[in-house]
């Protein structure tokens, strides 16, 4: 549920219309309490290597709310290389257990409950010991429009659930509106539970990028012009993401192609518990600590080269066309 990734992906790829889409951008909520306050310890920004630009690490939140409580039901950081040839998308499922500042351990999206983005960002920057740039957050409604929008995605679909909207049949299916919204939260059904559904997270907004650069969008500047704006309608950023931050950000993208450009991964995890009476997953300390110091120090590409294929085999079964 990666709205600004998605955002400055299609600005990036159809960098044509820029210009024309700026009102578009416009629309975006700007929130200044989206990022933590400087605190003792709070790493430092990622550096450029090799002469060129610094990676950004950007924090992508799903809000869940009920009942005066909100938890991030989706959890995210998108890498962007200092090349800016590839975007990374590394999924930080929901159920982590971790150290949550000032609270203790809990799970991961307890952070939000606690203390909003704020405390997720500084829950998460704890974690990995590596600076979070910039922070994104969509609700739900903004997914579910947000899908709508695009006339919905196609994905593959590795397991055959049942859901009240409907079921899920294992292959490709079409996903939009409020059946893609349970699509990405359905977690019991599935084989590995919480890890799955971050599964399902990731490829979707990999289907949401590929659906919106299409010949007939990106061809089309009065259509490409109103679909930013829809998108940007979805979405609340850090003040720090202004207009031109995100214009220029977008004009510096560099991606070959949607399929090798974009690449999903998933925060290590060994195994599972149950603590205090909840289903949690354990976190692999050795593990995580590599994939931390290829965030902090751009080196994701030998990093996804080590490890892409793990979540894979874990699954058993994959998109053919992948």
């Amino acid at each position: 549920m990666s709205g600004l990734a998605v955002l400055v992906l299609v600005l990036a790829l159809a960098g044509v219309y820029i210009g024309r889409s700026l009102a578009a951008v416009s629309s975006i909520d700007r929130d200044p309490s989206l990022n933590p306050d400087e605190y003792e310890g709070r790493p430092s920004a990622p550096a450029p290597v090799d002469n060129r630009e610094p990676p950004l690490n950007i924090v992508l939140m799903g809000a869940d709310s009920w009942g005066g409580q909100s938890r991030s039901d989706s959890l995210m950081v998108a890498h962007i290389s200092g090349d800016r040839k590839s975007l990374y998308l590394v999924s930080f499922p929901r159920d982590m257990w971790v150290d949550i500042p000032g609270r203790g351990r809990a799970k991961i999206n307890a952070a939000y409950a606690y203390g909003g983005p704020q405390l997720t960002v500084r829950t998460l920057e704890s974690l990995t010991g590596v600076r979070m740039n910039h922070t994104v957050v969509i609700d739900f409604e903004g997914f579910v429009r947000l899908t709508q929008t695009i006339g919905g995605v196609e994905v593959y679909n590795p397991w055959a659930t049942q859901h009240d909207t409907g079921p899920f049949p294992k292959g490709k299916i079409h996903i939009e509106g409020e059946r893609a919204l349970a699509y990405v939260r359905q977690r019991k059904p599935l084989p590995r539970g919480d890890l799955d559904r971050a599964h399902r997270q990731r490829t979707v907004v990999k289907a949401i990028i590929r659906k919106l650069f299409t010949p007939e969008t990106v061809g089309n500047p009065s259509r490409f012009s109103d679909m930013v704006g829809r998108l940007a309608d979805t979405m609340t950023v850090d003040e720090s993401m202004t207009n031109e931050y995100i214009t220029d950000l977008a004009m510096s993208m560099r991606l070959a192609d949607l399929s090798s450009g974009v690449r999903l991964l998933q925060v290590p995890i060994k195994g599972y518990a149950r603590i205090d009476g909840q289903a949690v997953d354990i976190v692999d300390r050795d593990a995580l600590a590599e994939l931390s110091a290829s965030l902090g120090g751009d080196a994701m590409g030998a990093y996804f080269d080590k490890h892409k294929d793990e979540d894979l085999r874990a699954l058993g079964e994959v998109d053919p066309d992948e």
